[in-house]
């Protein structure tokens, strides 16, 4: 075999072999994500997909339905929050459409007023009237999304640091999730993705949950090791380009907005800015709150305020005619 035949054929072995190893390790991260982390909540199916969730609480109170956002999982309110507000509340913590456990059938579902019409279906199937949503993050940006669309049907909001208008780009932290090809998409997420993601976790982490520190048992109890699934990737990367995408149009819809509610944030929020996605909601009915030397992951760095404003609003909410006596 001459030089260049040998070179060539080394070239080959590692355009081929490389992946393979990187799918191969991908799939074993994937398992240990899903061993730390089994799946503890029943599943509805619904167009385009199905909705695992998580219920607590007596279903005679006032209903909570617990959306959260990007890259994350229900866990990111079971971690602390929802067994507080169980106490006297009905709750039910989703896994929003293709995150966690819950299931979606391609990435244009992504979009906000999709997401929103899933988890509307799956209220329905539910039985669930006038609920309270409780969105942080990317699940304020769909919680507002499901007031527009079901305006008489939604008791209240209470928005933990959302999402509500147009970024100028998305957080450092996240820029790595901006891949529009849903081929491309794919192919990093079954090799590439988690294996990089696992060695850039802790640095990850700790922007996310600037200034304050991400708890060691993030990966387990809070569910941080689904991450570790090729289909965590996919779920982020599509759920962030679809909502660069929509969020602008339903921005526009916001003085159409009828439900009442408030917005809490962490005053020094490194993802999603205070100013420019809580306090321009006053102007649409919705109260403002800032917690000081807080950032974006109170929910789970500190519950017990996020409860306070849960139930401030809760308290403020539309009564359901099933609870009247």
């Amino acid at each position: 075999m001459s030089l260049l035949a040998a070179i060539f054929l080394c070239i080959l072995i590692l355009l081929v072999g490389l992946p393979v190893i990187f799918y191969l390790w991908t799939q074993r991260l994937a398992r240990l994500g899903e061993e730390l982390v089994p799946q503890t909540g029943e599943i509805i199916p619904v167009r385009g997909g199905s909705i695992h969730y998580v219920e607590m609480g007596n279903p005679r109170k006032q209903t909570l339905v617990m959306i959260h956002g990007l890259s994350g999982q229900l866990q990111h309110f079971t971690y602390a929050l929802a067994q507080d507000l169980a106490q006297d509340h009905h709750i039910i913590a989703l896994d929003r459409p293709g995150c966690g456990y819950s299931t979606r059938d391609n990435d244009a579902l992504a979009e906000l007023p999709e997401q929103a019409r899933m988890i509307g279906e799956f209220l329905d199937k539910k039985g669930i009237k006038d609920p309270v949503l409780v969105g942080h993050s990317l699940g304020g940006a769909i919680s507002l999304a499901i007031a527009l669309q079901r305006p008489r049907e939604v008791a209240a909001l209470a928005l933990i640091c959302p999402l509500t208008h147009p970024m100028d780009s998305a957080a450092p932290a996240f820029k790595p999730l901006e891949i529009r090809s849903p081929r491309v998409r794919r192919w990093i997420g079954n090799t590439l993705a988690v294996p990089v993601g696992k060695r850039n976790a802790a640095e990850t982490l700790q922007i996310v949950f600037a200034p304050e520190s991400c708890p060691e048992d993030f990966l387990d109890k809070a569910g941080g090791a689904l991450g570790l699934r090729p289909q965590a990737f996919v779920t982020a990367s599509a759920d962030l380009v679809w909502a660069e995408q929509s969020i602008r149009d339903q921005a526009s819809q916001y003085p159409h907005l009828r439900t009442p509610g408030g917005i809490l944030f962490g005053a020094e929020d490194p993802i999603v800015a205070a100013e420019g996605h809580g306090q321009t909601m006053i102007k649409y009915g919705l109260s403002y709150q800032v917690l000081e030397g807080r950032g974006h992951m109170i929910p789970i760095t500190d519950p017990d305020a996020c409860s306070e404003f849960i139930r401030g609003i809760s308290v403020t909410a539309r009564i359901p005619a099933t609870l009247v006596k």
